[in-house]
């Protein structure tokens, strides 16, 4: 029994748009997630992003699965490495580790601090750079701060000093099952040192470089798995032509 020629082309066709269907992310299905403009290609961007990883996450968090070898593939050369992002070893192939005693970890802040090596890929992209922007000031937490992302947060708004400090507050209300419900907005009560684009260009910058942390074959493979594709749909017409061609003068 033959297979009809229309069912032939559209199962290939289905895998691939099945293949290319996103992943949702992970995280509280209340919060708006805003789209974080990464851009893996964009080296610069990588570059300020790894620079941002080291001087501002580092220090409490490691990437235990990140080698600063792998930097080059950002277009970083083994003496910019060495000189500007290695600070707690010598070796150009250890992995990202911070000098923070984990003992110490656990004694200032009650546990060690997650590995940051795959946090891109387990929350996604929107979520890290709607998290790193959503910090507000709140008086009953523990640390002082609070996040729209990540509520009741036990790690502090490290980077207030850039962003500034962000207060909660009440912009209107909305009618909800019958019921007035306030609207909650993020407002900056102290300036830091950056402006909101300036910090959102930072934050974009540190998001795209644990995109490309999480994975840092990425590039590479999405290249080649374009390119296996295409040769599976050429080959797939060849054998197309081949069973026609085969079977032309069978009745």
């Amino acid at each position: 029994m033959r297979t009809p020629l229309k069912t032939l082309i559209a199962a290939p066709l289905l895998v691939m748009s099945m293949l290319g269907m996103p992943a949702w992310a992970s995280g509280d299905e209340d919060v708006h997630l805003d789209s974080a403009p990464i851009n893996l290609k964009d080296q610069a961007s990588l570059q300020r992003g790894a620079r941002n990883f080291v001087n501002y996450c580092l220090n409490c968090h490691s990437a235990a699965y990140m080698r600063y070898s792998h930097l080059t593939q950002i277009g970083l050369t083994e003496d910019q490495i060495k000189q500007n992002l290695m600070f707690t070893t010598d070796k150009f192939g250890d992995t990202m580790v911070s000098a923070l005693d984990a003992k110490d970890a656990k004694d200032w802040f009650g546990k060690v601090p997650p590995d940051l090596t795959l946090v891109a890929r387990v929350r996604g992209a929107d979520w890290l750079y709607t998290y790193l922007r959503s910090y507000y000031r709140d008086d009953k937490s523990p640390t002082g701060w609070n996040n729209l992302a990540f509520k009741n947060v036990a790690m502090p708004h490290v980077l207030h000093d850039l962003q500034g400090t962000q207060v909660l507050s009440k912009v209107g209300e909305k009618e909800v099952h019958g019921h007035a419900e306030p609207i909650m907005k993020l407002t900056v009560d102290r300036p830091g040192t950056m402006n909101s684009q300036e910090y959102d260009l930072f934050v974009r910058d540190l998001v795209n470089y644990l995109t490309f942390m999480g994975e840092p074959a990425r590039p590479q493979r999405t290249q080649l798995g374009v390119l296996v594709l295409l040769f599976l749909v050429l080959a797939f017409f060849a054998a197309l032509w081949l069973k026609h061609e085969y079977w032309k003068d069978v009745k």
